[in-house]
């Protein structure tokens, strides 16, 4: 059966992985990053664009600079991809044995043989379909990593408290990687997810003794902190008050980059990451916190002890648990993204699976809840050449007649179409419930394997592909040590695929300013402050919306390529600084000297 779930998630996350250019806006810092540390052999402090990126620890740089770092990357990785996302990819797969493991060494639903295997294929499968995990296995960010390492810990821990004999310090080493991968956060997670199953259990002292968390957490510090020791000796109050001060305390404290969200923000994103077996999560869910309320208005007595959950089938409370450490968590941090509801995935995974194996009528209402879901979308895909054409994303003009063209939404339509009937087929009769999930399941690997990936595909053609020609023209035209510059739409791409450094500006008239006064003050690694007269020219990357903007007309560019959106100028620097200078007479200043948290 665990060869059956690695053979699954090679074809979820791995088939095609670097078919398709890197996704803006982040993942292509995190790469550019991380070939940097593989060309340069400077391994720690992560930098792009000439700038020390503090955002996050090393831990996904490391893993995909070592990827970097094996030759002849032009033939098997040309677009780089491979070497970026296969971090990721290989957490979700790690997630996914994990959580098969599991449920084949610890069955929860009482019995064996095939009830239990689908089961376990049926969890796998739970993480691995929901959307935001076919999302971010497949992109080259950290979110993926923390997920996987903090999922293989808090499994390892729950392994431990249900078969006492077994090691818990590979749980703490984990956690360590965890912390490497993004930080502090991972130990809040955890703390809470541990925490609350201790109390639900009402054996927080027993949860204590056998989990041993002072030697564990000097075993984590172990792994972790060396490396946030040494980069706050070398980098300083630099690496302080962006690490931990920006990204860390104010996105928990404060709102950054407008990621402003109501208090109930992670409600709507629990639905949504669970679809289309959101019933069963949501029943599941309450399952198990009622189970929590039942133990907890038991008088402790001399037989209270009988009463409690076994260790070895308290999964099901564990996983509850872990969810709700994470929706506390991020409910209470001010920033809130998407991408934060990750590591709660695999508990949501473990609960739908099992959920689906205990059966009774309120699994069937759910269970056929989850169908009609199926059924829904199945309908709206086959309406698509109703809504398609409201796709309206100025980055993409062409979307939607190339989706519609494509034929690959009624593609997507035909798939969940199989997996409503395959829905349909398990609720009825009752003896096939030891299916599980499993055949609507599978349906849906189709349906990404089918469909997804080629709309993916089809997709980066439209969007990524003109940015990735136009770094190959900057490479062509540029003379020298001839300075680059992009303004308007911003891409980080276009430094990761032209190997320059950039000088990324708005579209405002202050970033025409701040470009000119940038190109004759600033330095960074690569890029060096000079006069208009030793550098006479910067090539300047600019979409069509913000070339028609009145401070950019009269500057007499000469065209030196273009693609799509994008148009590559070759501009004199004096006119550039003579329009600067009408701009500032005109009550315009520049902001380029601003502190900017997240400068690139």
């Amino acid at each position: 059966m665990l060869a059956l779930i690695l053979l699954l998630g090679v074809a979820l996350f791995l088939w095609q992985l670097g078919s398709t250019g890197l996704v803006d806006e982040t993942p292509p810092l995190f790469a550019a990053s991380a070939r940097a540390m593989a060309e340069t052999g400077q391994w720690l402090i992560p930098h792009v664009n000439g700038l020390p990126r503090y955002d996050k620890p090393p831990l996904t740089y490391w893993l995909m600079g070592l990827v970097y770092a094996i030759p002849a990357q032009e033939q098997w990785n040309p677009l780089g991809t491979w070497a970026a996302r296969l971090p990721s990819a290989l957490s979700v797969i790690a997630v996914m044995l994990s959580l098969g493991y599991t449920l084949l060494r610890w069955p929860q639903s009482g019995g064996g043989g095939l009830r239990s295997a689908c089961t376990a294929l049926g969890a796998s499968l739970a993480f691995a379909l929901s959307p935001l995990i076919l999302l971010w296995g497949r992109i080259a960010v950290s979110d993926a990593l923390l997920t996987g390492c903090l999922a293989v810990a808090l499994l390892l821990f729950w392994q431990g408290w249900a078969e006492p004999r077994r090691a818990v310090w590979p749980g703490w080493v984990v956690l360590g990687l965890a912390v490497l991968a993004k930080g502090p956060v991972a130990l809040a997670l955890a703390g809470l997810t541990l925490l609350g199953f201790g109390l639900s259990q009402r054996r927080l002292g027993a949860l204590w003794r056998r989990l041993r968390p002072l030697p564990g957490l000097a075993l984590t510090a172990l792994v972790a902190l060396p490396w946030y020791v040494v980069a706050l000796a070398l980098e300083g109050g630099a690496f302080w008050d962006s690490f931990f001060g920006y990204h860390n305390l104010q996105r928990f404290t404060s709102v950054v980059n407008q990621h402003l969200q109501p208090w109930w923000y992670f409600v709507p994103v629990l639905v949504v990451a669970g679809l289309p077996f959101t019933p069963l999560l949501l029943l599941g869910l309450l399952r198990a916190l009622g189970r929590c309320w039942r133990r907890s208005s038991l008088p402790l007595a001399p037989g209270a002890a009988a009463r409690q959950e076994l260790p070895s089938g308290s999964l099901a409370s564990y996983s509850a648990c872990w969810l709700l450490a994470v929706l506390v968590f991020f409910t209470l941090a001010a920033t809130k993204l998407p991408s934060y509801w990750l590591p709660a995935t695999p508990a949501a995974g473990l609960l739908i699976a099992l959920t689906a194996a205990e059966g009774g009528r309120a699994s069937r209402w759910a269970l056929g809840a989850s169908v009609a879901l199926m059924g829904l979308l199945t309908v709206v895909l086959a309406l698509s050449a109703s809504w398609i054409p409201l796709i309206n994303d100025p980055e993409m003009p062409t979307l939607p007649a190339e989706l519609l063209a494509s034929g690959l939404v009624l593609r997507a339509a035909v798939c969940f179409g199989l997996a409503t009937a395959a829905g349909i087929w398990l609720c009825w009769p009752l003896q096939r419930r030891a299916w599980g999930l499993l055949p609507a399941q599978l349906a849906l690997v189709l349906f990404h394997l089918l469909a997804v990936l080629p709309m993916w595909s089809l997709g980066d053609g439209v969007r990524g592909l003109p940015v990735r020609t136009v770094a190959q023209q900057v490479r062509l035209a540029r003379r020298g040590s001839e300075p680059l510059a992009m303004v308007g739409i911003l891409k980080p791409s276009l430094h990761y695929y032209s190997g320059q450094v950039v000088l990324y500006e708005g579209i405002s008239p202050g970033a025409l300013i701040n470009l000119a006064e940038r190109l004759e003050r600033e330095r960074r690694q690569g890029q060096s402050p000079s006069s208009a007269e030793a550098q006479p020219t910067v090539l300047v990357v600019i979409d069509q919306g913000t070339a028609q903007a009145p401070h950019w007309q009269g500057l007499a560019p000469v065209e030196v390529g273009g693609s799509g959106l994008y148009r590559l100028w070759r501009l004199e620097r004096s006119r550039l600084q003579q329009r600067a200078d009408e701009l500032r007479a005109a009550g315009v200043a520049p902001t380029w000297q601003q502190p900017v948290p997240e400068r690139y």
